[in-house]
């Protein structure tokens, strides 16, 4: 394909959507693979899989591979997903919630989202959904961005008390956040003092990518 190969020299940029929620989504061929991207940055494959494979890998492979339910707030392109089924070889129920339904369909056209078995798509505000579902779950992953900014219920301490109450026994949590200024920081050290260290273990993973923190919580009963 000759835009693979040209995209090894300059991106190709092969398709651009306006939708309700982001300003404008690209899916694009760069350095031999297909990405998705916001105005400022990278929503699927390219840096943010390598991100979010990083911390899958600190969790442990065998460990993902053994569970039943995962649950993902923030879809987008669905790379983290790919990495659960390809690479993991995760075979347990995966559910997706996204509030942008116009993402989902350019990541079932241009990635084949839709034709993973277990995996069900949720279109929804992650919030909403967190308050509704009655499921529990073994990994639950949050990667929540609107261009580079991320919603303020994320830290608030009602949204991390109802994923706490959603987490099974031995469970973690994998949140995937930016960091650009000391503001930022200091948001992440407050949410991390939001768990008590009796019930729940806590690792914070600064730089992946220059611009993120990854936040690893593991449920200890």
């Amino acid at each position: 394909m000759i835009n693979k190969i040209l995209s090894y020299l300059i991106p190709i940029n092969i398709h651009t959507v306006k939708s309700t929620i982001n300003k404008s989504i690209e899916v694009t061929w760069a350095n031999g693979e297909l990405v998705m991207d916001s105005e400022n940055a990278n929503y699927s494959y390219g840096s943010l899989q390598r991100i979010l494979r990083f911390g899958l890998k600190n969790i442990g492979f065998d460990k993902i591979a053994a569970m039943e339910d995962i649950l993902v707030l923030g879809v987008a392109g669905g790379s983290v997903i790919k990495t659960l089924v390809d690479e993991i070889k995760f075979d347990g129920k995966i559910t997706g919630v996204e509030i942008d339904s116009e993402i989902i369909q350019l990541a079932n056209k241009y990635f084949n989202l839709n034709e993973i078995p277990q995996l069900e798509i949720v279109i929804d505000d992650a919030f909403e959904f967190v308050l509704k579902t009655k499921e529990k779950y073994d990994l639950i992953i949050i990667d929540i961005f609107q261009d580079t900014t991320m919603p303020n219920f994320l830290f608030e301490s009602f949204f991390i008390n109802r994923i706490c109450f959603l987490l099974k026994s031995k469970g973690f949590v994998l949140f995937n956040t930016m960091l650009l200024n000391e503001e930022q920081n200091l948001r992440n050290l407050k949410f991390i003092s939001e768990f008590s260290p009796v019930d729940y273990k806590i690792k914070s993973i600064p730089r992946v990518e220059k611009h993120n923190e990854l936040i690893v919580v593991e449920k200890l009963v």
